[in-house]
């Protein structure tokens, strides 16, 4: 198992989950985060006063998945978010050792790997 973290653009997070969803996930954490100090500093000027932004609002967009979707998944967040543009985002990706689904405590596959299975079978 693998947990991919996807740092995107929020504007392109609606065709993120659209393409990922194709491929099999089913289910992801969001969260908005920001992003501080990737590109150089913004000095913008309000009403006579003058600030610095260095930091950018983004998306983060969380899943475990079976190792044989890592690639098709990171291949849909590259082709959808953006490619070859500033602040476009980034993608990690760690082992996961064990999943446990809390409401029924639920142990590795079939907490997480089962639900990707069965949809990717469909797909």
């Amino acid at each position: 198992m693998k947990c991919i973290d996807a740092i995107i653009k929020p504007s392109k997070l609606e065709d993120v989950k659209e393409r990922i969803g194709r491929v099999g996930v089913k289910a992801m954490t969001l969260s908005q985060v920001t992003e501080c100090g990737v590109t150089d500093a913004r000095l913008r000027i309000y009403r006579g006063s003058s600030y610095v932004i260095d930091s950018t609002p983004m998306m983060r967009v969380q899943m475990t998945v079976d190792e044989d979707m890592v690639s098709p998944v990171v291949d849909a967040i590259v082709s959808t978010a953006l490619p070859g543009e500033i602040d476009s985002g980034s993608i990690s990706i760690y082992p996961v050792n064990e999943t446990i689904r809390i409401r029924i405590g639920e142990r590795p596959y079939k907490a997480i790997g089962d639900r990707h299975r069965e949809h990717a079978r469909v797909a």
